[in-house]
C-alpha cells in the first residue's frame, strides 16, 4: 500500500508544479508581449489557452487576457477604426507603416479573444464564464475609456455598445438557464451608463427573437429575459445617478444617460416590449407579484400597462387575483377608468378563491375596492351574498376572513341591514331568489335574498367560526373588525392555539373506579346503579 500512495502524492505535486508553471508562463508571456512588441507572436499562445479542456487552464488564460489587452487599450497599442475584411485587407495593410501593422495585429487578436470570451459565456463550468464575464465587463470599461471606432457622440457618446450587445446576447440563451451567471452579472448593472444600454439592448434582443418565433413560447429564454430584467432597478431621483462606469469628460449634463427620464423611457419600452407577446403561465405570476412595486414605479407613462394587466385579469384563477395590485395602482394613483371592474372582480369570487397561494392578498384588495361609501346599494349587497354562500363550503381559516369581512360591508353600508333582519314565515319553506351562477351583479337578485348562510354558520363545529357567525345576531357596533390579523393565519396556527389552551378538569364521580373491568356483576352494580 505505501508504494501506491507515495506514488500518488508525486503524480498529485507534479500535477500542482505544473499548474503552476503554466500560471508563471502566462504571466512571463504577457509581461514578454508588453515590454518587447518583437514577442508579439507570443499571444498565439494565450490565445490556445482559452480553448483548453482544464478548467484551471482556461481561467488563468481569461486572467491573461484580462491583463494583457487591458494594458494594451489604456497604452492605445490598438489599432483605431473599423477593421478591413477579405480582399481590401491585403490592401489597407500595404500601406501601413511598422507600427500600424502590430496595432492592427493586435487588434485583430483582441476581436479573437473578445469572440472566445464571449462563446465561453455558454461554457458548461461556472467559473469559466463568470471569469469570461468579468473579463468582457472589463474590456467594455477600457473601450469606455479609449474608444476603438468613432461612435455617434451626439447620443451615445464613448460607450461600447457593441460589446455590451454580445455580453446580453449570450446572457439571454434560448438552450441555457443563466440565472445564476444573471445574479452575478447585477454587480455591473448598478452603474447607470450599463444599465441604460443594458435596457436598450434587452429590448432589441427580445425584439429578434419573438418576433422570429412569431410570439411561441421559448421558456428558458423567457426565463432568462425575465431574470435580467427583474434585477434592473432606477433611483428614484436624478440626483441619484452618480455611479457610472465612464465617466464622459465633456457634455457630461447633456448625455441620455444621465437622465432620470430617459432611464425611465428605457425601462418602460424594455418591458412594453417584452410583455407584449405570449408568456408562460408561470411567468405572468412572477411578473404580476413584482409589478405593483419594482415596475410600475419606474415607468414614465404606467397607465401603458393596462394592456397587460386587462390580459391577465381576463386569464382567470391566481393570475386574475394578482393582476388587481397592478390595476389598484393604476386606478388609484393614476386615475383610470376601468369598464367592467367591479363586474370581474364580482366573478373573481369562486370556491377556489379560499384556497390559492394569494389569498391573502385578494381579500385585502377586495377590502379596499369595497371601502367606499359611494357604491350603490345592490352592487355591496351582491358582494355580501356571494361570500356568504361560498362560506358554507369554505375552511375555517377563510371563514375567519369572511364573516368578518361581510359585517364590515353591513357597517359601511347600514342599508344591507335588510339582508339579516329578512322576514320570512317560519315553518315554511322559502325558495332562495338569489342567482349564483348570473355573472352581472345588477341581475343576480342580493337585494331580494337574506344571509341565511351566516344564520347556518353558527351551528359550525369550529367554535370560532360559530362565535364569529353569532356576531351578526347583535346589532353591530360602529367600529369595523380589523381583518389584517386574519389574513395570513393557517389551520396549523388554529390548530395549535387549541391545543395550547388550558382545560378545566371536570369531575365524573366521587370515588374513582379501580375494577371496573375486572370484577363480575356486584362492581358493575356498585358503578351503574341507579338508584
Amino acid at each position: 500500500m505505501a508504494p501506491s500512495k507515495r506514488r500518488n502524492v508525486i503524480l498529485r505535486i507534479t500535477a500542482e508544479q505544473s499548474g503552476k508553471r503554466a500560471k508563471i508562463d502566462l504571466n512571463t508571456k504577457v509581461k514578454d508581449v508588453l515590454q518587447d512588441k518583437k514577442n508579439a507572436n507570443d499571444v498565439f499562445d494565450i490565445l490556445e489557452l482559452l480553448e483548453s479542456e482544464k478548467e484551471k487552464d482556461v481561467v488563468n488564460a481569461v486572467n491573461a487576457c484580462s491583463k494583457l489587452f487591458s494594458t494594451l487599450l489604456e497604452k492605445k497599442d490598438l489599432f483605431l477604426g473599423k477593421l478591413p475584411t477579405g480582399e481590401e485587407e491585403e490592401a489597407f495593410i500595404g500601406g501601413l507603416s511598422a507600427e500600424e501593422k502590430y496595432r492592427l495585429f493586435m487588434r485583430q487578436r483582441y476581436s479573437s479573444c473578445v469572440e472566445m470570451l464571449l462563446e465561453h459565456l455558454d461554457h458548461e463550468l461556472y467559473s469559466v464564464k463568470e471569469s469570461a464575464l468579468c473579463c468582457l465587463m472589463k474590456f467594455a470599461e477600457g473601450e469606455g475609456r479609449h474608444p476603438l471606432e468613432d461612435l455617434d457622440w451626439s447620443e451615445h457618446y464613448s460607450f461600447p455598445r457593441e460589446l455590451l450587445q454580445g455580453v446580453v446576447d449570450r446572457l439571454l440563451s434560448r438552450t441555457t438557464e443563466n440565472s445564476m451567471l444573471i445574479s452575478r452579472f447585477q454587480e455591473f448593472l448598478e452603474m447607470e451608463d450599463v444599465r441604460y444600454y443594458v435596457m436598450s439592448s434587452i429590448r432589441e434582443n427580445v425584439g429578434k427573437v419573438l418576433a422570429k418565433n412569431k410570439g411561441a413560447l421559448i421558456p428558458v429564454y423567457q426565463n432568462n429575459v425575465f431574470a435580467l430584467m427583474s434585477n434592473i432597478s432606477i433611483p428614484s431621483q436624478e440626483s441619484g445617478l452618480t455611479n457610472f462606469m465612464i465617466k464622459q469628460e465633456a457634455k457630461h449634463d447633456d448625455w441620455k444617460v444621465a437622465k432620470l427620464n430617459e432611464h425611465k423611457r428605457a425601462f418602460e419600452k424594455m418591458w412594453l416590449g417584452f410583455l407584449k407577446y405570449k408568456l408562460p403561465s408561470n411567468m405572468y405570476k412572477k411578473i404580476l407579484v413584482i409589478l405593483h412595486d419594482s415596475i410600475l414605479p419606474h415607468m414614465s407613462k404606467p397607465t401603458l400597462m393596462i394592456d397587460f394587466l386587462t390580459a391577465a385579469y381576463d386569464v382567470g384563477g391566481a393570475i386574475s387575483l394578482l393582476a388587481l395590485n397592478g390595476l389598484f395602482v393604476l386606478i388609484h394613483q393614476h386615475n383610470l377608468d376601468y369598464p367592467d371592474f367591479y363586474k370581474k372582480l364580482y366573478n373573481l369570487l369562486e370556491p377556489s378563491v379560499f384556497h390559492v397561494k394569494y389569498r391573502a392578498r385578494f381579500f385585502h384588495l377586495a377590502n379596499l375596492f369595497l371601502s367606499s361609501s359611494h357604491l350603490p346599494l345592490y352592487l355591496v349587497a351582491a358582494f355580501a351574498k356571494r361570500l356568504a354562500r361560498l362560506a358554507l363550503t369554505a375552511p375555517p381559516t377563510a371563514l375567519l376572513i369572511v364573516l368578518p369581512f361581510i359585517c364590515n360591508l353591513i357597517r359601511r353600508h347600514p342599508s344591507c341591514r335588510v339582508l339579516v333582519h329578512k322576514p320570512s314565515t317560519q315553518d315554511e319553506f322559502v325558495e332562495d331568489p338569489y342567482l349564483m351562477e348570473e355573472e352581472d351583479p345588477a341581475q343576480c337578485r342580493a337585494l331580494e335574498s337574506s344571509l341565511w348562510e351566516i344564520k347556518t354558520l353558527q351551528s359550525h363545529y369550529h367554535p370560532d367560526v360559530a362565535k364569529a357567525a353569532g356576531s351578526i345576531n347583535t346589532p353591530l357596533s360602529g367600529l369595523e373588525d380589523d381583518i389584517s390579523e386574519l389574513l395570513e393565519k393557517t389551520t396549523y396556527e388554529l390548530m395549535e392555539r387549541d391545543l395550547k389552551q388550558t382545560r378545566k378538569t371536570v369531575p365524573l364521580e366521587f370515588e374513582t373506579a379501580t375494577q371496573l373491568l375486572k370484577g363480575g356483576g356486584d362492581v358493575l352494580g356498585q358503578h351503574f346503579c341507579l338508584g
